[in-house]
């Protein structure tokens, strides 16, 4: 796996590392069940405190990205989001309701996608 920190971004390193590792499993490039490196190891290979790694990977986590287990590691959920057709207008004018409101709150592009996946997340995961 090839994470690497600018440190003179003004993105936080926990946020360089958390918005590579969901690219490079987004791009199928980190398949399903690919084992992450432990958070000291991958601190000690970047140079940074290993809390910096740890949120990183607690962020991934939220997201359904990785899934911690215990001390066997962190792995890696799902490759790729599946592909489901594209439900056209209705979909198209709900993102520009919520392109309009991100624009009002001032938030970034990044952190507008971040926010769809955790909520995308979290309804995938509640009951029926």
């Amino acid at each position: 796996m090839i994470v690497e920190i600018d440190l003179d971004s003004q993105v936080p390193p926990y946020r360089q590392i958390r918005d590579q590792v969901a690219t490079l499993v987004g791009e199928g490039a980190l398949a399903e069940g690919f084992r992450l490196p432990p958070v000291r190891q991958l601190a000690a290979d970047l140079d940074l405190a290993a809390n910096t790694v740890a949120r990183a990977y607690r962020e991934l986590e939220g997201e359904g990205i990785i899934a911690t287990r215990g001390r066997r590691g962190s792995f890696v959920r799902t490759s790729r989001a599946p592909v489901l057709p594209d439900p056209g207008p209705p979909l198209d004018a709900a993102a520009a309701d919520f392109a309009e409101q991100v624009r009002r709150l001032g938030v970034d592009t990044p952190a507008a996608l971040r926010a769809v996946s955790r909520a995308l997340a979290r309804r995938r995961e509640a009951p029926a």
